[in-house]
């Protein structure tokens, strides 16, 4: 599938980073311009086919962002997108759009998120968790040096990364001068140590991992001039310790920062000369200020593009000024040029779509048909990404009118997804079914198999085909009658649907799960609610456990992989924007937890966890099982030696699928008995 789409100024070329197929997982850079695509960088070529070596840092900025493929897996382009620097295998490489083949550029060692200057004379890049400027002939200047093994400049800390959605740690000046940096001191974050146990004579690796309650790294922030003079950047950061947000335009670098208790986010507005900050706009909630991905921003005459939450509806603001109406859900602001504002939102919760806002021409819609479409664009093209019902697809919209689309070379899945949408209960809970493809209404009844994930940030229901669908769809070729329902809690039905969860987020999730069947199964008599499993991950799995240990008159067993059984054990900016500081909050994280009630297991539980796990660590389900037995609770463990939070390895991955389902057959087969 193509991604990482960036559109050059002029709007005529399109870069894109692609795989060969959906079985190769070797990205390669392309191009495409009038209508044609055209390689730019193949690492076969570059590198041949040795196995790809990362340095440490690489390799967490990927697991942050659920990178599976090698290769090309990020770039970064000039101003005028004809310069692009990537790196490889710790390497630092750069190719010119305009013709000329990749070349290396000598670096100071490996190579992490390298960004070439506006004016493309320069390549920044962070290595040995310090900052570097290289010039393209190999001179190297280390502006930033870290001075010991907690210090880092230009990396982002680890709840930025995971839990805040910023894999930045540094940003350019337009005039290619200066760089605002991020310096990242987790000397006082403690300590985590994750061993193999199928390789005992393999060390340890240490992590600093923020667990609620406990605290964070020191983040501060320095402006860094080409020839090593800093300025160090100030604000209150003891009232706001979390940068959330940076960057640096035509009117001057800026921070978004929040505080600790996540209830106000400040925009600073930053004196390049001095480092002082002024306030430029303030946002605060009673529950948590959410976090929308492309904001703040500013438009080219300084007006501030930002979201702003009114009870049942998140709204784009631009100059302080509502744009969207009452109902259209703000997903994101993925672009701003000159006084344009692109950005994703939801009318229907279902589908996202790519909109464009324009003083005088109001709001238009540019993503056509079903599904959920993302996209970027400059110069009077957009590129729009989608999941669509009938797949993935990849169009290029030029002064409003389609043009050519780019190739999507993803593999057709093995099952095709049938979901019948359904809108359930009296909170109109949005739910998909999906029924064996040979079954027949009337003939029989079916095990009901619930497969949500129903926590923050991700939506199972929806009107595209994907990960989620594909494997409800398969389970329901297994003889299930599947249910995937989104309850509160979960994105894109408004501020006041997500934050239904604020203080527990247990109760309200398992009761929309508990809602949905009773009401699908009053539409649908073959549902049989006699034997009801229900599986998830992460969140879902936690979801999963708490559903066999607090309802086990409505489900009778269950999945649960890399669940979150104490709430305690997750990080900071994550946890704490849901259920508070664990000090002044305590009965919240009782609440949410599922440790403490392990003695009220009687159904059947398999837990599943990678033992590599750095988000949700294998404490979590080992310390659970502990309790269960403590309390003679029977149940099942399957550990996943070397695997993290969501297994990359295809072979796992397929037969993960086919031992749950075997688990939950054997399961259902036995209520009653």
């Amino acid at each position: 599938m193509p991604r990482h789409v960036t559109v050059s100024p002029d709007g005529r070329r399109v870069l894109f980073v692609r795989t060969g197929s959906g079985t190769d997982p070797v990205g390669r850079l392309w191009q495409y311009e009038n209508g044609a695509e055209r390689v730019l960088a193949d690492p076969a070529l570059l590198v041949g086919d040795a196995a790809e070596s990362l340095p440490e840092e690489e390799r967490l900025r990927r697991e942050r962002a659920r990178e599976r493929s090698a290769g090309v897996v990020s770039y970064a382009a000039d101003g005028d997108a004809r310069l692009v620097a990537f790196a490889l295998s710790g390497a630092l490489w750069a190719v010119r759009t305009d013709g000329g083949e990749p070349f290396p550029v000598p670096a100071a060692g490996p190579v992490v998120d390298p960004r070439p200057s506006p004016d493309g004379r320069s390549i920044a890049y962070v290595s040995g968790r310090s900052l570097h400027v290289v010039t393209l002939s190999g001179d190297d200047r280390q502006l930033a040096r870290a001075e010991g093994p907690d210090v880092s400049y230009g990396l982002a800390e680890y709840v930025a990364a995971e839990s805040m959605g910023r894999l930045r740690g540094y940003w350019w000046a337009p005039d290619s001068r200066r760089l605002l940096v991020a310096r990242v001191d987790t000397g006082r974050v403690a300590r985590r140590y994750l061993a193999d146990p199928a390789d005992p004579a393999r060390p340890p690796r240490t992590i600093r991992y923020p667990s609620a309650g406990t605290a964070n790294a020191d983040v501060t922030v320095q402006l860094v001039a080409l020839d090593g003079r800093r300025v160090e950047v100030t604000w209150d950061r003891t009232a706001y310790e979390y940068l959330t947000e940076a960057g640096w335009d035509a009117h001057g670098p800026f921070l978004a920062v929040q505080s600790r208790d996540q209830h106000t986010v400040r925009l600073l507005a930053v004196d390049p000369s001095t480092g002082a900050t002024e306030v430029r706009h303030e946002r605060t909630d009673p529950a948590w200020v959410e976090l929308i991905p492309g904001t703040p921003a500013r438009t080219a005459s300084g007006a501030l593009v930002l979201p702003e939450d009114d009870g049942g509806t998140r709204h784009l603001t631009v100059g302080g000024r509502r744009v969207t109406p009452e109902g259209l859900q703000l997903r994101a602001v993925v672009g701003v040029e000159g006084e344009r504002v692109l950005f994703t939102a939801s009318e229907d919760p279902l589908e996202t779509h790519v909109w464009c806002h324009e003083p005088g021409r109001g709001n238009r819609r540019l993503s056509r048909g079903p599904g959920r479409f993302t996209g970027t664009g400059r110069g009077g093209t957009v590129v729009v990404e989608g999941e669509t019902p009938h797949g993935d697809e990849v169009s290029v919209v030029r002064d409003g009118e389609p043009a050519a689309g780019i190739t999507s070379l993803a593999e057709t899945p093995a099952v095709t997804p049938r979901p019948v949408f359904l809108t359930l209960g009296e909170r109109e809970l949005r739910a998909a079914l999906y029924l064996p493809s040979w079954h027949r209404e009337g003939a029989g009844r079916l095990p009901v198999l619930l497969d949500p994930y129903g926590g923050p940030g991700i939506q199972v229901v929806g009107r595209g085909r994907g990960w989620f669908t594909c494997v409800s769809q398969w389970f329901a070729e297994q003889g299930f009658a599947v249910l995937a329902a989104d309850g509160r809690g979960t994105p894109g039905r408004g501020p006041a649907w997500e934050k239904a969860v604020h203080g527990d987020q247990l109760g309200p999730a398992l009761e929309d799960q508990v809602d949905a069947v009773r009401a699908a199964a009053a539409r649908y008599p073959d549902l049989d609610l006699s034997r009801v499993a229900i599986r998830g991950w992460s969140f879902g799995g936690f979801l999963a456990a708490a559903a066999v240990l607090h309802r086990p008159d409505v489900f009778h067993a269950a999945v649960a992989g890399a669940p979150p059984t104490d709430q305690r054990l997750y990080d900071t900016h994550w946890k704490e924007r849901f259920l508070g500081h664990p000090e002044e909050h305590p009965d919240a994280y009782v609440r949410s937890s599922l440790a403490g009630h392990g003695h009220l297991l009687t159904r059947p539980l398999l837990l599943v966890h990678g033992l590599a796990d750095d988000n949700v660590a294998a404490a979590h389900t080992l310390r659970f099982s502990a309790e269960l037995l403590a309390a003679g609770r029977p149940h099942s463990v399957l550990p996943l030696p070397g695997a993290t939070h969501l297994p990359t390895d295809d072979a796992v991955n397929e037969q993960l699928l086919i031992f749950q389902r075997d688990f939950l057959r054997d399961a259902l087969s036995a209520v009653g008995v």
